[in-house]
């Protein structure tokens, strides 16, 4: 899934990234591709544009996209933190993933 230059932008200013370089943009272009495979896999798919469902799911895929970035290097060695926040809100969109017609 590309990520749309908006959508970019939006995830520079929630990463507090001032001026992202090439390297920067190619990074959170993955980053945000795995964010969203990740919640897909978790049972969350991208809902529609403009709502509020999308915007918790927006949020959920930027927490991804900000801890796997803050991580980058770490080789494991720190213990990460879960995001309670996050936690709240996968769960919440799980539970509420409108059901598909055969």
């Amino acid at each position: 899934m590309a990520i749309t230059r908006e959508r970019m932008a939006a995830l520079t200013q929630y990463c507090k990234i001032d001026d992202p370089g090439p390297e920067e943009l190619q990074l959170l272009s993955l980053l945000y591709d795995a964010a969203v495979e990740y919640m897909a896999q978790a049972g969350v798919k991208p809902p529609e544009e403009n709502t509020a469902r999308r915007a918790q799911f927006d949020l959920c895929v930027n927490a991804l996209v900000l801890s796997d970035y803050d991580q980058r290097g770490s080789g494991g060695a720190e213990t990460i933190r879960e995001n309670p926040a996050f936690r709240r809100q996968l769960t919440q969109l799980k539970l509420t993933e409108p059901e598909v017609s055969p």
